[in-house]
């Protein structure tokens, strides 16, 4: 099954995309990412034969890929247009979903902001060392006076 699901998958990404990614996970899904259009499909094995598991996303900005938005199960014997039709429906479906959290529009501000989302705090311009800083230095190096100097009296 798994070296059949890789050749459907060459096949249905030729008629998908043109640039394309195809590789396979370990749990025997092949995935399909098209990075120009920011989407992946993979095609996982079910317990039913000749059936597959499509399971369509997005990929973000880092490269990474979110959580499927949207899934449904196939059949091989249809053949590769009726399951590139399938892979397109759920395509459309993740175009046409809700944005994602980072993407939406506020509307209005919110009473409380949550940790997660407030922003975080600006960077300093220099980084000099500040006065705490200096007091802790002189203090150390005070410490270290008196140490050398009992030393040197012991003797």
């Amino acid at each position: 099954m798994s070296a059949q699901l890789r050749d459907i998958a060459g096949e249905l990404a030729e008629l998908l995309w043109r640039e394309h990614t195809l590789y396979r996970e370990r749990s025997g899904t092949v995935v399909i990412r098209g990075a120009h259009v920011e989407r992946w499909i993979s095609l996982s094995p079910t317990g039913g034969r000749d059936q597959v598991l499509v399971r369509a996303g997005r990929i973000l900005d880092g490269g990474t890929t979110a959580p499927a938005r949207s899934e449904a199960v196939a059949t091989l014997t249809e053949g590769t247009s009726e399951l590139a039709a399938v892979c397109r429906r759920l395509l459309a479906d993740t175009a046409a979903g809700p944005a994602p959290r980072s993407e939406q529009p506020r509307r209005g501000r919110p009473k409380k902001a949550k940790a997660a989302e407030r922003s975080p705090k600006p960077v300093r311009g220099s980084r000099h060392t500040g006065f705490a800083s200096w007091m802790i230095i002189l203090a150390v190096i005070g410490v270290v006076a008196l140490f050398v100097r009992n030393l040197a009296t012991a003797f």
